[in-house]
């Protein structure tokens, strides 16, 4: 049965992953490549978070350590990419493949590790009121952090050099012949796009998990992709709001775990049907837009057959006056 408690779990993971969808977006979007490297990098920021706070560094430094590992991972995909010439979805199965092995090391050759000190989640407990939920918890730090990333992000892109990012991802000849130098610009976009994945996966691991798991970034590619499309088939137009399509994205993050979380409460799924909902609703959000053109087509010839038949019917009144 779903209940406004299942909504709330919704909205308040659904805000965490949304930053990860932001990662992902500039990735997918507006680089127009699709990056691999995120199934590793989710991870390395849970487990580069989780081994820094339990050695005694205070969490939010914490975060910052994981962005940079994260943008570390993305500098580490462009450059096979861009200098060694090798295909993007390649470059990012390469360092995905190779962060699985830097991430056991950095746990240790731990498949798990517990955060033992306190995290954000227990700093805001301490400053909250008494019995606030983690739910809500989750639901303040992620509205906070997404409204920051898509300020941040809306300026950044309305900059000379993000607008270079923007201009590469549409079409890398034109802005190389513009004198933008397409290889930094495409590093700098898979940094920024991967420390924000690492962000996620700090989060994640600190409001939700409490833990750093090595499996925890199966997925999160198909994840990231099921809300962008989500997201922009519900709320993005071609006329939009660069900040106003960043909050769709962020919307449709929300929507895919809401959606998640709903259809896990009904008695006949388990938990490991999870894979099977996100296949069935990564389906259902690629054909939307199919199905949305195909009403629109419908509609415009039945708009069209409309017309005819009133022109027809006037030329046929006109043609009898006459007779």
């Amino acid at each position: 049965m779903i209940t406004t408690a299942t909504l709330i779990s919704g909205l308040s993971q659904g805000l965490i992953w949304a930053i990860l969808t932001l990662g992902v977006y500039i990735t997918f979007r507006i680089l127009d490549i699709a990056d691999l490297t995120v199934e590793g990098t989710f991870p390395l920021g849970a487990a580069v978070t989780a081994v820094l706070i339990n050695s005694g560094m205070h969490p939010v430094l914490a975060v910052l350590m994981a962005i940079l590992a994260g943008c570390a991972a993305g500098l580490v995909t462009g450059i096979f990419h861009t200098v060694f010439k090798i295909p993007a979805i390649l470059s990012g199965i390469l360092t995905m493949i190779a962060l699985y092995s830097v991430n056991i090391r950095i746990m240790s050759d731990k498949a798990t590790v517990a955060i033992e000190n306190p995290s954000i989640k227990n700093l805001l407990q301490n400053v909250l009121p008494e019995g606030t939920a983690s739910n809500v918890i989750s639901i303040i730090v992620g509205v906070t952090v997404c409204l920051a990333l898509v300020a941040l992000l809306y300026y950044f892109f309305g900059t000379e050099i993000g607008c270079a990012v923007r201009a590469t991802g549409s079409n890398q000849n034109m802005a190389r012949s513009l004198g933008v130098k397409t290889n930094f610009i495409i590093i700098l976009g898979l940094m920024i796009s991967n420390g924000l994945v690492a962000l996620s996966g700090s989060l994640i691991a600190q409001l939700d998990y409490g833990s750093a798991l090595v499996t925890m970034g199966q997925g999160t590619i198909v994840i990231g992709l099921a809300s962008v499309i989500i997201g922009e088939v519900i709320f993005i137009r071609k006329d939009r709001n660069f900040a106003v399509k960043l909050l769709a994205i962020i919307a449709g993050a929300v929507i895919y775990r809401t959606i998640i979380a709903c259809a896990l409460t009904f008695s006949f799924l388990k938990a490991t049907d999870l894979k099977i909902i996100t296949a069935i609703i990564v389906a259902i959000a690629l054909a939307l837009p199919v199905i949305k053109r195909g009403i629109a087509e419908r509609k415009l010839r039945a708009a069209n057959a409309k017309k005819l038949d009133s022109v027809l019917a006037a030329a046929e009144m006109g043609g009898e006056k006459i007779a």
